[in-house]
């Protein structure tokens, strides 16, 4: 598949749309959102779409549960790397700030 073809805009059009879902029914269904996450998940798998770095750091790569900080997520800055805490599982994210 060439790269950004057009099944790839599609591809991260729809993973995007689907961590806007995710986001949106996040306080009513947190079960609902975490589907929506393993979705854009796999959509990007099978379409060979890397997903962006600002949603990485929007769900759990352990568990699939979408962070939302404050509710299930815990973040701390030491230096440059920023960490993110899954408070469902307890994995640990660490990123460049």
């Amino acid at each position: 598949m060439r790269e950004n073809s057009p099944v790839q805009k599609i591809s991260l059009e729809r993973v995007y749309r689907l961590f806007e879902l995710a986001e949106k029914e996040f306080p009513k269904h947190p079960e609902r959102s975490k589907r929506y996450v393993e979705l854009a998940r796999k959509i990007g798998t099978k379409n060979r779409v890397t997903i962006p770095a600002e949603l990485k750091t929007k769900f759990c790569k352990k568990c699939g549960a979408f962070l939302k900080k404050g509710k299930n997520s815990k973040e701390t800055v030491s230096g440059k790397i920023l960490e993110i805490k899954c408070l469902e599982c307890g994995a640990v994210r660490k990123t460049r700030k």
